[in-house]
């Protein structure tokens, strides 16, 4: 059996993905993606991990720390000479999936349909099919497979009355604080 022989300084990005997420599921992450950019004479291995609930600097460091000590064991880099980056993926990360949506609710959002149209509204709730989102003060559905994109929208200024959100039942401000009766 002949095997195709990888160059050296080069890694597939499936394999390298295929790897890399076991070890980033290991902390409660989702492995976003994974990217090999030149950066020199070196390249740069780009992870973006994510959570339920967001991922904080001291979760990155520890993912960081696992996820070099697991290269450094394995030659799925090959040879050549490489910086690693782990990081969350920004606000302006495209909403692609259920759990993009999901971790996004409560958020202002700008939708381009696939037939054109556009939208912009407030993720209310969230499906494995659909998002609902407040438009206008109106509910609308939203099929994930009618997005062509969506990204969440910087709210600097959110108007009052918008600062509390709903989980499981229970209203609490967008600071995450609590008050108590």
């Amino acid at each position: 059996m002949s095997r195709k022989q990888t160059p050296p300084g080069h890694t597939d990005t499936t394999s390298l993905e295929n790897f890399l997420r076991p070890i980033v599921e290991q902390f409660g992450c989702d492995l976003e993606a994974a990217d090999i950019a030149p950066a020199g004479r070196r390249r740069l291995l780009r992870v973006l991990v994510d959570r339920d609930g967001g991922i904080s600097l001291d979760d990155v460091a520890e993912v960081t720390r696992a996820i070099s000590k697991a290269l450094d064991t394995d030659d799925i880099m090959g040879e050549g000479a490489y910086t690693l980056e782990v990081s969350s993926p920004g606000v302006d990360r495209p909403l692609t999936l259920p759990r993009h949506w999901r971790r996004n609710k409560g958020r202002l959002v700008a939708v381009t349909m696939t037939e054109g149209g556009k939208l912009t509204g407030r993720i209310k709730d969230v499906s494995e099919e659909a998002a609902e989102l407040d438009v206008d003060g109106k509910r609308q559905s939203v099929a994930y497979a009618d997005v062509a994109k969506a990204k969440v929208q910087i709210e600097f200024n959110r108007a009052a009355g918008n600062d509390t959100e709903t989980f499981d039942g229970v209203e609490t401000p967008a600071d995450g604080t609590v008050e108590e009766n």
